[in-house]
C-alpha cells in the first residue's frame, strides 16, 4: 500500500475559460491562463499558459494561439488535451510506472452530457485513472467554507471567464440554478466594442482585459474611484496608433447591459427558490465568487437589485479550486461528485 501511495498523484483542477488552477496536497501549484500556442505547420505545441499568453494577438502566419475552452466548456478537444498535459507537466515529472492519477475537475452547472464526456475524455488522455466532476457552484460553496450538506439554503454566484453560475444549494444538492454565458470574456468584448464605438479606437483583447482589471466598475459612482488610464490602440479613421484617456464611468457604461443580464438571472433563480430556502437566503445573503466578483461596485449593484446582503468571498479567484481540493480529499463523502462511470 505504501508503494502504491508513493506513485499516487491527486489533483484538483479548476479548468476555466480564462485561467486554470491546480491544487496538489492542499496547495495551488499551477495558476496559468487557459491558452496554448501551436506551430500551424507542424501542430507542435510551443507554449502553454503564461508563455502562450505573452504571444497572444502578436503571432505571425506560422504561429497560432488557441483558447481551448469557450463559455466554460471544451471547444477544441486537442488543444484542451495539450493544455491539461502541459499544465500537469509544470508540477514536475510524474512517475509513469505503476502511477495512479486521480483528478477532480469542476464544470459549469449547465453543461451537457456531451460536454461532460469531452472533459472525461481529456482526463483519460492524460492517463487519469480515477476522474470525478463537480459543479462550479458546489465547489465555490465548499471553497468559501459553507456547509453544503446542511439543511440550509445558500445562494452562490460564481462569475468566471466564460459563464456565470448562480445556484441555491442545500442538503448536498443544487436546488435551483441558472447558468448564463455572460461573464468575464463578455465584459472584455463589451469594452472592445465600447472603445470602437465611442473613441473610434481599435484595441485588442489583452488591452481590454487590462482596462477591466485596472478601472472596471459596475457602477458609475464609486466611493473610492480608480484613476484614469491611458488606452493605446489603432485609430479606425486614420489607421495610426493613438492613445485616449478612459475612466471607470465609461467602463461601467460599457458593461451595463451584461451586468443587467446577470441581475436578471439572479432574480430568476430567486423566483424559482422554495420559500423555506428563500428565508435562509434572506438571513444569510448572497455569496459572490470568481474573478467577476472583483468588479468594483458589483456587490453593491446586486444588493440594490435584490434587497439582500451580498458578500464577496475572500480571495474569490481561488474559491472554486479550493472547493475542488476539498472534494478531492473527501470523494467518498460527497455524493454529488460525478465519476466517469456515471455517464
Amino acid at each position: 500500500m505504501g508503494l502504491f501511495s508513493f506513485f499516487r498523484q491527486e489533483l484538483a483542477v479548476d479548468l476555466g475559460t480564462a485561467n486554470t488552477l491546480i491544487i496538489q496536497d492542499g496547495k495551488v501549484v499551477v495558476d496559468e491562463p487557459s491558452i496554448v500556442a501551436i506551430n500551424r505547420k507542424t501542430n507542435e505545441i510551443l507554449a502553454v499558459g503564461t508563455k502562450a499568453m505573452l504571444m497572444h494577438e502578436k503571432t505571425h502566419a506560422n504561429l497560432e494561439t488557441i483558447r481551448p475552452l469557450k463559455d466554460g466548456v471544451i471547444a477544441d478537444f486537442q488543444a484542451a488535451e495539450s493544455l491539461i498535459h502541459g499544465l500537469i507537466s509544470m508540477i514536475g515529472e510524474r512517475k509513469r510506472f505503476f502511477s495512479h492519477l486521480k483528478m477532480v475537475i469542476c464544470i459549469p452547472s449547465g453543461i451537457t452530457e456531451v460536454e461532460k464526456r469531452a472533459v472525461f475524455d481529456s482526463a483519460d488522455h492524460v492517463d487519469s485513472k480515477e476522474t470525478y466532476l463537480i459543479h462550479e457552484p458546489m465547489a465555490a460553496a465548499l471553497g468559501i467554507g459553507l456547509d453544503v450538506m446542511a439543511p440550509q439554503g445558500n445562494m452562490i454566484i460564481d462569475i468566471g471567464g466564460g459563464t456565470t453560475e448562480i445556484a441555491v444549494i442545500a442538503l448536498s444538492g443544487i436546488i435551483t440554478d441558472q447558468s448564463i454565458r455572460v461573464a468575464g470574456d463578455e465584459f472584455t468584448n463589451d469594452i472592445v466594442d465600447y472603445m470602437k464605438r465611442k473613441h473610434n479606437l481599435l484595441i485588442g483583447e489583452r488591452t481590454a482585459e487590462n482596462i477591466k482589471i485596472t478601472i472596471g466598475s459596475a457602477l458609475e459612482t464609486l466611493t473610492n474611484p480608480p484613476e484614469k488610464i491611458g488606452v493605446n490602440g489603432r485609430d479606425l479613421l486614420t489607421g495610426i496608433p493613438k492613445q485616449v484617456v478612459a475612466d471607470y464611468t465609461e467602463v461601467a457604461e460599457a458593461l451595463d447591459k451584461s451586468v443587467a443580464k446577470i441581475e436578471e438571472a439572479v432574480l430568476k433563480a430567486l423566483e424559482d427558490t422554495p420559500p423555506e430556502l428563500a428565508s435562509d437566503i434572506y438571513q444569510n445573503g448572497i455569496y459572490l465568487t470568481g474573478g467577476g466578483a472583483l468588479l468594483r461596485g458589483l456587490d453593491e449593484r446586486l444588493a440594490r437589485k435584490t434587497k439582500l446582503a451580498v458578500h464577496v468571498a475572500e480571495d474569490p479567484l481561488k474559491a472554486v479550486v479550493r472547493g475542488t481540493g476539498l472534494a478531492l480529499k473527501h470523494t467518498e463523502k460527497f455524493t454529488f461528485l460525478m465519476d466517469r462511470q456515471s455517464l
